[in-house]
């Protein structure tokens, strides 16, 4: 993680994770799928409504359907310890 992507958790914004479905034109009955991750605000999700504003003007490819996931709130990354099978002197 970047020092930008802290500062930009910090202002609210989560890992956000898309997958487009999409119909290729020279393919039109076969469904793709593309994934796609940033940093980004919910409920409006400004970063993925600019990305799929950006798709539907230059991209031919139409879009099938978005799928969202959507990480929570900050905290402390987790851990456990593991025990040492031998002592160590």
């Amino acid at each position: 993680m970047t020092g930008h992507d802290f500062a930009a958790q910090l202002g609210g914004a989560r890992l956000t994770t898309a997958e487009v479905l999409y119909y290729r034109p020279d393919y039109p009955s076969l469904l793709q799928s593309f994934c796609w991750q940033t940093q980004d605000i919910a409920p409006d999700f400004p970063r993925l409504k600019q990305f799929l504003d950006h798709w539907r003007r230059e991209i031919e490819a139409v879009i099938h359907s978005v799928h969202i996931a959507h990480a929570g709130l900050i905290k402390p990354a987790e851990w456990r310890g593991a025990a040492l099978m031998e002592k160590i002197h």
